[in-house]
Protein backbone atom coordinates (compact mmCIF):
# COMPACT_ATOMS: atom_id res chain seq x y z
CA UNK A 1 0.00 0.00 0.00
CA UNK A 2 1.30 3.60 -0.97
CA UNK A 3 1.00 6.39 1.82
CA UNK A 4 2.80 9.50 1.42
CA UNK A 5 4.10 10.57 4.55
CA UNK A 6 2.53 13.26 7.10
CA UNK A 7 4.85 15.38 8.74
CA UNK A 8 4.20 15.81 12.45
CA UNK A 9 5.20 19.40 12.93
CA UNK A 10 2.04 20.01 9.66
CA UNK A 11 -0.56 17.48 11.38
CA UNK A 12 0.60 15.70 14.43
CA UNK A 13 -3.08 13.90 14.43
CA UNK A 14 -2.72 12.19 10.87
CA UNK A 15 0.78 11.65 11.56
CA UNK A 16 -0.13 9.77 14.80
CA UNK A 17 -3.10 8.01 12.48
CA UNK A 18 -0.69 6.91 10.15
CA UNK A 19 1.65 5.26 12.63
CA UNK A 20 -0.59 3.54 14.82
CA UNK A 21 -2.31 2.54 11.34
CA UNK A 22 0.65 0.65 10.75
CA UNK A 23 1.59 -0.86 13.69
CA UNK A 24 -2.27 -1.94 14.13
CA UNK A 25 -2.22 -4.08 10.71
CA UNK A 26 1.34 -5.42 12.01
CA UNK A 27 -0.42 -6.78 14.92
CA UNK A 28 -3.55 -8.02 13.55
CA UNK A 29 -3.35 -8.40 10.24
CA UNK A 30 0.21 -9.64 9.81
CA UNK A 31 1.72 -10.37 6.68
CA UNK A 32 -1.44 -8.92 4.99
CA UNK A 33 -0.14 -5.81 3.84
CA UNK A 34 3.28 -3.59 3.61
CA UNK A 35 2.84 0.30 3.96
CA UNK A 36 5.42 1.97 1.92
CA UNK A 37 5.47 5.38 2.79
CA UNK A 38 6.41 7.95 0.08
CA UNK A 39 8.34 11.15 1.66
CA UNK A 40 9.40 14.37 0.62
CA UNK A 41 13.36 14.37 0.08
CA UNK A 42 13.32 16.85 3.41
CA UNK A 43 11.19 15.33 5.54
CA UNK A 44 12.48 15.05 8.81
CA UNK A 45 14.57 11.64 9.44
CA UNK A 46 13.95 11.14 12.49
CA UNK A 47 10.25 10.68 11.73
CA UNK A 48 10.79 8.59 9.00
CA UNK A 49 13.14 6.69 11.18
CA UNK A 50 10.70 5.49 13.87
CA UNK A 51 8.49 4.82 11.23
CA UNK A 52 10.64 2.52 9.42
CA UNK A 53 11.06 0.93 13.03
CA UNK A 54 7.43 -0.28 12.74
CA UNK A 55 7.36 -3.68 11.42
CA UNK A 56 6.48 -4.56 7.49
CA UNK A 57 6.63 -0.75 7.00
CA UNK A 58 8.84 0.40 3.99
CA UNK A 59 10.10 4.12 3.48
CA UNK A 60 11.03 5.59 0.27
CA UNK A 61 12.15 9.24 -0.20
CA UNK A 62 11.88 10.62 -3.34
CA UNK A 63 11.65 14.26 -4.79
CA UNK A 64 8.56 12.92 -6.72
CA UNK A 65 6.37 13.95 -3.16
CA UNK A 66 8.16 17.69 -2.62
CA UNK A 67 5.19 19.98 -2.56
CA UNK A 68 6.56 22.20 -4.88
CA UNK A 69 6.42 19.84 -7.74
CA UNK A 70 3.35 20.40 -10.40
CA UNK A 71 2.24 17.08 -9.63
CA UNK A 72 -1.63 17.99 -8.88
CA UNK A 73 -1.75 19.92 -12.26
CA UNK A 74 -1.00 17.04 -14.12
CA UNK A 75 -3.15 14.90 -12.40
CA UNK A 76 -6.17 17.05 -12.99
CA UNK A 77 -5.26 18.24 -16.56
CA UNK A 78 -3.41 15.12 -17.57
CA UNK A 79 -5.26 12.59 -15.33
CA UNK A 80 -2.17 11.81 -13.38
CA UNK A 81 0.80 13.09 -11.24
CA UNK A 82 3.36 11.01 -13.74
CA UNK A 83 6.23 10.46 -11.61
CA UNK A 84 4.11 9.29 -8.49
CA UNK A 85 2.52 6.61 -10.81
CA UNK A 86 6.45 6.05 -11.77
CA UNK A 87 7.40 5.37 -8.26
CA UNK A 88 4.82 3.08 -7.19
CA UNK A 89 5.56 1.16 -10.11
CA UNK A 90 9.06 0.87 -9.46
CA UNK A 91 7.94 -0.10 -5.83
CA UNK A 92 5.14 -2.75 -7.00
CA UNK A 93 2.50 -1.23 -5.21
CA UNK A 94 -1.11 -2.87 -5.73
CA UNK A 95 -3.24 0.04 -3.93
CA UNK A 96 -2.68 3.96 -3.00
CA UNK A 97 -4.04 5.16 0.03
CA UNK A 98 -5.21 9.01 -0.44
CA UNK A 99 -5.16 11.97 1.93
CA UNK A 100 -4.72 15.15 1.36
CA UNK A 101 -3.20 14.34 -2.21
CA UNK A 102 -4.56 13.59 -5.60
CA UNK A 103 -2.62 11.25 -7.82
CA UNK A 104 -4.81 11.71 -10.70
CA UNK A 105 -8.00 9.91 -12.74
CA UNK A 106 -6.01 8.04 -14.39
CA UNK A 107 -3.88 6.50 -11.53
CA UNK A 108 -3.38 2.55 -12.81
CA UNK A 109 -3.82 1.67 -9.14
CA UNK A 110 -6.85 1.07 -7.05
CA UNK A 111 -6.99 3.67 -4.86
CA UNK A 112 -8.72 3.81 -1.16
CA UNK A 113 -9.36 7.74 -0.85
CA UNK A 114 -9.81 8.98 3.58
CA UNK A 115 -11.80 11.81 4.02
CA UNK A 116 -10.81 12.79 7.69
CA UNK A 117 -14.15 15.58 8.16
CA UNK A 118 -16.06 17.68 6.25
CA UNK A 119 -15.09 20.60 8.13
CA UNK A 120 -14.85 23.18 4.85
CA UNK A 121 -18.65 22.71 4.68
CA UNK A 122 -19.66 23.26 8.61
CA UNK A 123 -17.13 25.67 9.24
CA UNK A 124 -16.15 27.75 6.06
CA UNK A 125 -15.61 30.89 8.02
CA UNK A 126 -12.41 28.95 8.71
CA UNK A 127 -11.24 28.66 5.18
CA UNK A 128 -10.35 31.65 2.79
CA UNK A 129 -12.45 31.27 -0.82
CA UNK A 130 -9.29 29.42 -2.44
CA UNK A 131 -9.00 26.70 0.49
CA UNK A 132 -12.32 25.95 0.83
CA UNK A 133 -12.81 25.62 -3.10
CA UNK A 134 -9.42 23.51 -3.25
CA UNK A 135 -10.76 21.18 -0.81
CA UNK A 136 -14.25 20.62 -2.44
CA UNK A 137 -12.56 20.41 -5.74
CA UNK A 138 -10.20 17.61 -4.28
CA UNK A 139 -12.78 16.07 -2.56
CA UNK A 140 -15.34 15.45 -5.59
CA UNK A 141 -12.60 14.81 -8.22
CA UNK A 142 -11.67 11.80 -6.21
CA UNK A 143 -15.65 10.74 -5.94
CA UNK A 144 -15.78 11.30 -9.69
CA UNK A 145 -12.33 8.64 -10.32
CA UNK A 146 -14.03 6.01 -8.79
CA UNK A 147 -12.11 5.95 -5.58
CA UNK A 148 -13.39 4.37 -2.42
CA UNK A 149 -13.91 6.42 0.08
CA UNK A 150 -13.11 5.71 3.65
CA UNK A 151 -14.79 7.93 6.92
CA UNK A 152 -13.36 8.11 10.21
CA UNK A 153 -17.19 8.45 12.10
CA UNK A 154 -20.81 7.88 11.67
CA UNK A 155 -21.07 11.66 12.06
CA UNK A 156 -18.90 12.12 9.03
CA UNK A 157 -21.17 9.32 7.16
CA UNK A 158 -23.69 11.63 8.28
CA UNK A 159 -22.27 14.71 6.92
CA UNK A 160 -21.17 12.55 3.62
CA UNK A 161 -24.91 11.72 3.36
CA UNK A 162 -26.09 15.60 3.50
CA UNK A 163 -23.25 16.90 1.47
CA UNK A 164 -22.85 14.06 -1.25
CA UNK A 165 -25.25 11.79 -1.16
CA UNK A 166 -24.53 9.87 -4.02
CA UNK A 167 -21.03 8.42 -2.65
CA UNK A 168 -22.72 8.08 0.54
CA UNK A 169 -24.17 4.55 0.70
CA UNK A 170 -20.29 3.36 -1.01
CA UNK A 171 -18.24 5.20 2.14
CA UNK A 172 -16.68 3.13 4.65
CA UNK A 173 -16.42 3.95 8.25
CA UNK A 174 -13.82 2.55 10.08
CA UNK A 175 -13.19 3.79 13.17
CA UNK A 176 -9.65 4.83 14.33
CA UNK A 177 -8.00 3.23 17.53
CA UNK A 178 -5.01 3.93 19.09
CA UNK A 179 -2.39 1.63 20.97
CA UNK A 180 1.05 3.20 21.71
CA UNK A 181 3.96 1.35 21.10
CA UNK A 182 6.16 0.27 24.40
CA UNK A 183 9.10 2.47 23.51
CA UNK A 184 6.60 5.37 23.57
CA UNK A 185 5.08 4.65 26.91
CA UNK A 186 9.30 4.43 28.79
CA UNK A 187 9.15 7.23 30.05
CA UNK A 188 8.52 8.28 33.32
CA UNK A 189 5.30 10.36 33.69
CA UNK A 190 6.01 11.89 36.78
CA UNK A 191 9.76 12.77 35.99
CA UNK A 192 8.14 14.40 32.91
CA UNK A 193 5.45 16.53 35.25
CA UNK A 194 8.62 17.77 36.79
CA UNK A 195 10.67 18.47 33.95
CA UNK A 196 8.02 20.70 33.22
CA UNK A 197 7.28 22.39 36.31
CA UNK A 198 4.05 21.05 36.24
CA UNK A 199 1.97 20.31 39.77
CA UNK A 200 0.30 17.26 40.62
CA UNK A 201 -2.73 18.30 39.18
CA UNK A 202 -2.86 19.65 35.70
CA UNK A 203 -5.59 19.57 32.85
CA UNK A 204 -4.04 18.67 29.28
CA UNK A 205 -4.53 19.95 26.11
CA UNK A 206 -2.46 18.87 22.86
CA UNK A 207 -4.26 20.52 20.55
CA UNK A 208 -2.27 22.58 17.92
CA UNK A 209 -2.99 26.25 17.62
CA UNK A 210 -5.53 26.24 14.15
CA UNK A 211 -8.52 28.40 15.18
CA UNK A 212 -11.46 25.57 14.79
CA UNK A 213 -9.17 23.87 17.49
CA UNK A 214 -10.90 26.62 20.20
CA UNK A 215 -8.14 27.70 22.48
CA UNK A 216 -9.89 30.86 22.78
CA UNK A 217 -12.46 29.17 25.35
CA UNK A 218 -10.16 27.84 27.37
CA UNK A 219 -8.01 31.16 27.76
CA UNK A 220 -11.84 32.58 28.22
CA UNK A 221 -12.57 29.73 31.00
CA UNK A 222 -9.30 30.65 32.85
CA UNK A 223 -9.81 34.42 32.98
CA UNK A 224 -13.20 33.91 34.44
CA UNK A 225 -11.59 31.76 36.82
CA UNK A 226 -8.81 33.97 37.62
CA UNK A 227 -11.29 36.97 38.92
CA UNK A 228 -12.64 34.87 41.60
CA UNK A 229 -8.82 33.54 43.08
CA UNK A 230 -8.91 29.96 41.42
CA UNK A 231 -6.15 29.02 39.07
CA UNK A 232 -6.18 25.51 38.20
CA UNK A 233 -3.05 25.01 35.46
CA UNK A 234 -3.97 23.93 32.20
CA UNK A 235 -0.59 22.29 29.98
CA UNK A 236 -0.71 23.02 26.07
CA UNK A 237 0.84 21.63 23.54
CA UNK A 238 1.23 21.37 19.81
CA UNK A 239 1.98 23.28 16.73
CA UNK A 240 1.90 26.67 16.91
CA UNK A 241 1.75 26.72 13.31
CA UNK A 242 -1.11 27.33 11.09
CA UNK A 243 -0.55 28.05 7.66
CA UNK A 244 -4.48 29.63 7.33
CA UNK A 245 -3.92 32.05 9.97
CA UNK A 246 -0.40 32.44 10.63
CA UNK A 247 -0.76 35.34 13.78
CA UNK A 248 -3.53 32.96 15.39
CA UNK A 249 -0.88 31.47 17.90
CA UNK A 250 0.41 34.72 18.43
CA UNK A 251 -2.82 36.53 19.06
CA UNK A 252 -3.44 33.53 21.69
CA UNK A 253 -0.19 34.51 23.59
CA UNK A 254 -0.66 38.23 23.77
CA UNK A 255 -4.27 37.74 25.65
CA UNK A 256 -2.37 35.02 28.36
CA UNK A 257 -0.18 38.21 29.35
CA UNK A 258 -2.42 40.87 28.90
CA UNK A 259 -4.78 38.90 31.07
CA UNK A 260 -2.15 38.21 33.20
CA UNK A 261 -2.50 33.93 32.76
CA UNK A 262 0.63 32.36 32.59
CA UNK A 263 0.41 30.58 35.53
CA UNK A 264 -2.39 29.03 34.79
CA UNK A 265 -1.59 28.52 30.92
CA UNK A 266 1.66 26.98 30.05
CA UNK A 267 2.51 26.27 26.50
CA UNK A 268 5.04 23.72 26.25
CA UNK A 269 5.79 23.19 23.07
CA UNK A 270 5.81 20.61 20.06
CA UNK A 271 6.96 17.96 22.28
CA UNK A 272 7.98 14.51 21.77
CA UNK A 273 5.22 11.96 21.44
CA UNK A 274 6.72 9.75 24.32
CA UNK A 275 5.91 13.04 26.67
CA UNK A 276 2.55 13.40 25.41
CA UNK A 277 1.31 10.03 26.66
CA UNK A 278 3.41 10.57 29.78
CA UNK A 279 1.37 13.68 30.27
CA UNK A 280 -1.87 11.89 29.58
CA UNK A 281 -1.23 9.20 31.94
CA UNK A 282 -0.65 11.62 34.81
CA UNK A 283 -3.37 14.65 34.18
CA UNK A 284 -6.34 15.26 36.09
CA UNK A 285 -8.04 15.20 32.65
CA UNK A 286 -7.90 16.07 28.87
CA UNK A 287 -9.82 18.81 27.51
CA UNK A 288 -10.63 19.28 23.47
CA UNK A 289 -12.49 22.43 23.23
CA UNK A 290 -12.85 22.04 19.09
CA UNK A 291 -15.35 23.33 17.09
CA UNK A 292 -15.03 20.23 14.90
CA UNK A 293 -13.08 16.76 14.67
CA UNK A 294 -14.14 13.80 12.25
CA UNK A 295 -12.63 11.82 14.90
CA UNK A 296 -10.09 13.08 17.00
CA UNK A 297 -6.89 11.37 17.78
CA UNK A 298 -6.15 13.22 21.22
CA UNK A 299 -9.62 11.64 22.52
CA UNK A 300 -8.57 8.63 21.14
CA UNK A 301 -5.40 8.55 22.99
CA UNK A 302 -6.59 9.72 26.24
CA UNK A 303 -9.28 6.75 25.77
CA UNK A 304 -6.17 4.24 25.46
CA UNK A 305 -5.54 5.61 29.07
CA UNK A 306 -8.62 5.41 30.39
CA UNK A 307 -8.43 9.68 31.26
CA UNK A 308 -11.03 11.66 31.95
CA UNK A 309 -12.43 14.37 29.74
CA UNK A 310 -13.50 17.61 29.33
CA UNK A 311 -15.01 17.97 25.22
CA UNK A 312 -16.84 20.38 23.88
CA UNK A 313 -20.37 19.25 23.01
CA UNK A 314 -20.02 17.62 19.48
CA UNK A 315 -21.91 14.77 18.03
CA UNK A 316 -18.32 12.87 17.26
CA UNK A 317 -17.11 13.99 20.40
CA UNK A 318 -20.32 12.02 22.14
CA UNK A 319 -20.30 9.38 19.77
CA UNK A 320 -16.46 8.28 20.25
CA UNK A 321 -17.07 8.66 24.17
CA UNK A 322 -20.41 7.06 24.42
CA UNK A 323 -21.28 9.64 26.93
CA UNK A 324 -18.86 9.08 28.96
CA UNK A 325 -16.69 12.30 29.30
CA UNK A 326 -18.06 15.91 30.32
CA UNK A 327 -19.37 18.33 27.76
CA UNK A 328 -19.30 21.82 26.89
CA UNK A 329 -20.74 24.24 24.27
CA UNK A 330 -17.82 25.37 22.19
CA UNK A 331 -18.84 29.02 23.14
CA UNK A 332 -19.59 28.66 26.89
CA UNK A 333 -16.27 29.49 29.13
CA UNK A 334 -18.46 29.66 31.89
CA UNK A 335 -19.69 25.64 31.09
CA UNK A 336 -15.62 24.82 31.06
CA UNK A 337 -15.14 26.86 33.91
CA UNK A 338 -17.67 25.30 35.81
CA UNK A 339 -15.97 21.60 34.82
CA UNK A 340 -12.72 22.90 35.34
CA UNK A 341 -13.35 23.95 38.94
CA UNK A 342 -15.30 20.96 39.77
CA UNK A 343 -12.45 18.36 38.62
CA UNK A 344 -9.65 20.75 40.42
CA UNK A 345 -11.23 20.72 43.50
CA UNK A 346 -11.34 17.03 44.06
CA UNK A 347 -8.38 16.12 46.18
CA UNK A 348 -7.49 12.91 45.73
CA UNK A 349 -4.00 12.10 43.93
CA UNK A 350 -4.08 11.46 39.93
CA UNK A 351 -2.88 7.83 39.86
CA UNK A 352 -0.90 7.08 37.14
CA UNK A 353 -2.69 5.55 34.03
CA UNK A 354 -1.67 2.35 32.24
CA UNK A 355 -3.67 0.83 29.20
CA UNK A 356 -6.92 0.03 29.88
CA UNK A 357 -7.77 -3.70 29.32
CA UNK A 358 -10.32 -3.22 26.27
CA UNK A 359 -7.63 -1.61 23.81
CA UNK A 360 -6.62 -4.22 22.34
CA UNK A 361 -10.52 -5.39 20.71
CA UNK A 362 -11.11 -1.53 20.03
CA UNK A 363 -7.44 -1.74 17.88
CA UNK A 364 -8.07 -5.19 16.80
CA UNK A 365 -11.93 -3.88 15.51
CA UNK A 366 -9.82 -0.96 13.38
CA UNK A 367 -7.47 -3.24 11.90
CA UNK A 368 -10.11 -5.67 10.46
CA UNK A 369 -11.98 -2.47 9.24
CA UNK A 370 -9.29 -0.88 7.60
CA UNK A 371 -8.46 -4.78 6.02
CA UNK A 372 -11.83 -4.45 4.74
CA UNK A 373 -12.13 -1.53 3.18
CA UNK A 374 -8.57 -2.13 1.52
CA UNK A 375 -9.70 -5.48 -0.03
CA UNK A 376 -12.95 -3.53 -0.99
CA UNK A 377 -10.60 -0.55 -2.86
CA UNK A 378 -8.45 -3.50 -4.52
CA UNK A 379 -11.62 -5.69 -5.97
CA UNK A 380 -13.32 -2.38 -7.21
Amino acid sequence: MAFTHIPRQFWAGGHNYQSNLFAALDQYRTGEFTPVVFAESGDPAAELDELARIPGVEVVCSGAFDHRRVGLAEAIVLGVDRAAAAEFGKNRIDVAFETARFFGWRLPFPTLSWFPDFQHRRLPQLFSPVARWRREIGFRVKMASGRTIMLSSESALRDCQAFFPAIAGKASVVRFASRPSPELLAADPAEIVRQYDLPARFFYLPNQFWRHKNHQVVVDALSMLSARGIEPVVAVSGSKNDPREPDYFRKIMAQIDARQLSRSFRYLGMIPLSHVYALLRACTALINPSRFEGWSTTVEEAKAFGVPMILSDLEVHREQTAGVAKYFDTDSPQMLADHLMSENQDGKPVPVRNLVPELDDRVATFAGDLARTIRQALHS
